[in-house]
């Protein structure tokens, strides 16, 4: 089977499954396409399971492009901890020392960091608030504080407490000291992204560090995808370095860790079990992972995701998302890929073949965008695959349908008017006759014979039947040894098309050499009549009409007698053409349609004409393998210039004539020429 016709076949076969079967089908691919496109949820509702599925599916590219990006220990930014040591060192778990700060923040500040951030909430009083402050207040490298409230981190502070973070901030106005947010998104996955930026509250914890650290410009304004988390190339080795508090607080110890703390950003906080952390990305590969200072379980401290953003700002790492459109675009391919699959008729291993291969794709879409660098947190992968299956399944469905009525009816269609390889075709493929009649694009071909019909009267039935009988047998095997279809004969009429029941390339090509064949093997009956008996009256030319347009074909005349046929009205023009012959002089002609899609290049132009019954004017072409190229060409200019300067066209024809004078249909194009019509259009009568 071609190619071009094994989505053809299954498409025939989907639709007659019947208007109720076809309309289920349609809204199952709609539905689909919805699900591959919103798997991720709508809006804020996810969709159980799916949605689930999906996020962690997006953990497990997202590790996979971590692992392919490790970096070594980044040296721009230290971590210091209260971890679960300090705690035990200052008797104190809620709220954390801050006297044990006061002093870290005196030392820090000395050994000259870039900028500090302190992911701390000091929302409830403590003995020491006086002292923070005055060391606060004190620091000569920028400070940003950390900041929240109910409105845009619901549930995560109480009024009361709002209200001492606000006094608390307050009081540090007119120092170095910056407010900073540490909030994050609030629906499920929220650490996996950067948080919405909003103008009623202040900018992010990092981001307020770049800025008065001097480096506003790598802040990724705008930016809300996805956080860039790293895999270090060393498991021995943290991307960041992490220092516990209590080693700054302590005089003789803290000089000795300049090194970690001059010239870059700082952030304070707490890394503690149990307390402040955040699920990301990494967190299942993390698994087991410990810290220097015990296991602190697979999900990070909450400060580490500040300190990815602050690495991201500072490489100019932003991952763009895909946009919408090109969503759609995947989404709408993938239920495509889905829908022609299930109108193959293949065999079993190279459906099952293609079907994992396409399987392959959908599942590596996603991942070969993130390892591009493209954030795909929203990007489908479960809900394409579902939605895939889903299509595939209704369109399958609809087709077994239908499947078992049309192959009853095609074992008993074929008839004696098809070419060989076409009959074996269909018997191999029953589907391909349609069980009623179908638009389709043919190439159409009317062919008669003149003085036929006055012969007839002259000589008895018996010589007119076998003359008959001998004339159609000829012109028969021509059509069917040009891969044509016999439509059927009336009287010496045959009538033949192309693309129907199966379409191939070169039908074009096979019509337009069968109608100049047919002129052939009239002329060869011509001289057979008349070496048969010369008391025979003369018989005439084969004239022969060809033109391309759609019809409507297939099995037509009831439960009693059923006919393939062709109905339309490119059938009704190449009957027009075939008849204009007789009054152009010529043998074949054929409509600038048919001639444009022959893919041959021996077509002479011959005006433009209106047929009798036809509306619209036909541009003629003839077929004329031995008229030079170049004389080919001045007729095409001649034609052109039809209607806008008719004496030079009759010129250019005119000089044609006089090298070629035994050329009836090139003389009776002159007569036309001279003679024209409204617009250049020559009125047949």
């Amino acid at each position: 089977m071609k190619a071009e016709n094994l989505f053809i076949r299954g498409w025939r076969n989907v639709r007659e499954a019947g208007p109720r079967r076809l309309s289920l089908t349609v809204l199952l691919v709609v539905l689909s396409l919805v699900l591959g496109r919103y798997s991720w949820g709508l809006g804020e509702s996810d969709i159980p399971g799916i949605t689930q599925a999906e996020r962690e599916l997006y953990d497990t590219r997202y590790g996979i492009y971590a692992n392919r990006h490790a970096v070594d220990q980044d040296d721009r930014i230290t971590l210091v901890v209260y971890n679960d040591q300090t705690l035990i060192d200052t008797r104190k778990r809620s709220p954390l020392d801050r006297g044990l700060l006061a002093k870290a923040l005196r030392n820090i500040d000395a050994m000259g960091p870039k900028a500090v951030g302190i992911d701390i909430l000091f929302d409830q009083p403590q003995d020491e608030d006086d002292d923070l402050v005055a060391a606060l207040r004190a620091m000569q490298a920028p400070v940003a504080v950390g900041y929240t409230d109910d409105e845009t981190n619901y549930g995560s502070i109480t009024y009361d407490q709002a209200t001492f973070l606000d006094d608390f901030i307050a009081r540090l106005d007119g120092s170095n000291a910056r407010v900073g947010s540490v909030r994050l998104r609030s629906e499920p996955g929220g650490t996996r992204r950067w948080s919405e930026i909003r103008p009623d509250v202040p900018p992010l914890l990092g981001r307020v560090m770049l800025t008065e650290a001097g480096e506003g410009r790598k802040t990724l304004p705008g930016y809300e995808g996805a956080i860039r988390y790293r895999w270090p190339a060393d498991d021995t080795r943290p991307v960041f370095t992490s220092l516990p508090i209590q080693l700054f607080a302590d005089p003789e110890m803290a000089p000795a860790l300049g090194e970690y703390i001059t010239g870059r950003y700082v952030l304070i906080g707490g890394d503690i079990v149990d307390i402040d952390r955040v699920s990301t990305p990494l967190s299942n590969a993390m698994g087991g992972r410990s810290s220097e200072e015990g296991d602190t379980g697979s999900d990070p401290p909450g400060i580490s995701v500040h300190a990815e953003m602050i690495a991201q700002m500072l490489d100019g790492a932003a991952m763009p998302p895909p946009s919408p459109l090109v969503l759609w675009t995947l989404s709408i391919l993938i239920i495509f890929m889905a829908v022609l699959t299930g109108l193959l008729e293949w065999g079993s291993w190279r459906i099952y073949a293609l079907v994992l291969l396409q399987f392959a794709v959908i599942i590596g879409v996603p991942i070969a965008m993130q390892l591009t660098g493209t954030d795909t947190f929203g990007v489908p992968a479960l809900g394409w695959l579902l939605s895939w299956i889903l299509s595939f399944s209704a369109v399958t469905s609809a087709a077994r349908a239908s499947g078992a009525v049309q192959r009853n009816f095609a074992q008993g269609a074929l008839g004696k008017y098809l070419p060989k390889e076409m009959a074996e075709e269909i018997l191999e493929h029953p589907k391909l006759l349609a069980l009623h009649g179908e638009k389709k694009e043919l190439f159409v071909l009317f062919s008669d014979l003149e003085g036929f019909t006055k012969m007839s009267h002259a000589i008895p039935p018996e010589m007119v039947a076998k003359l008959l009988n001998r004339y159609l047998d000829m012109l028969s095997d021509v059509v069917l040894d040009h891969g044509g279809v016999i439509d059927k004969f009336v009287g010496d009429a045959v009538v033949a098309f192309w693309g129907a029941p199966i379409a191939r390339p070169d039908d074009g090509t096979r019509a337009a050499k069968c109608g100049y064949a047919v002129w052939q093997a009239g002329e060869q009956y011509r001289r057979e009549v008349a070496a048969m008996d010369p008391n025979l009256p003369p018989i005439g030319k084969t004239r022969v009409g060809l033109h391309w347009g759609e019809a409507v074909v297939g099995n037509f005349g009831g439960d009693n007698r059923i006919q393939y046929t062709a109905l339309g009205d490119s059938m009704n023009t190449a009957s027009r053409l075939e008849a204009a012959n007789k009054a152009l002089d010529s043998s074949v002609m054929a409509s600038r349609e048919f001639a444009e899609r022959s893919g041959l290049d021996w077509w002479r132009p011959m005006g433009r004409v209106q047929l009798r019954g036809r509306a619209r004017p036909v541009d003629l072409m003839e077929p004329a393998p031995d008229f030079p190229a170049e004389d080919r060409a001045k007729l095409a200019q001649a034609c052109n210039q039809l209607g806008v300067d008719d004496a030079r066209a009759a010129m250019i024809v005119g000089e044609l004539v006089s090298r070629y004078p035994a050329d009836k249909a090139l003389e009776n194009l002159l007569h036309r020429v001279q003679n024209p019509g409204e617009g250049g259009t020559y009125v047949l009568g």
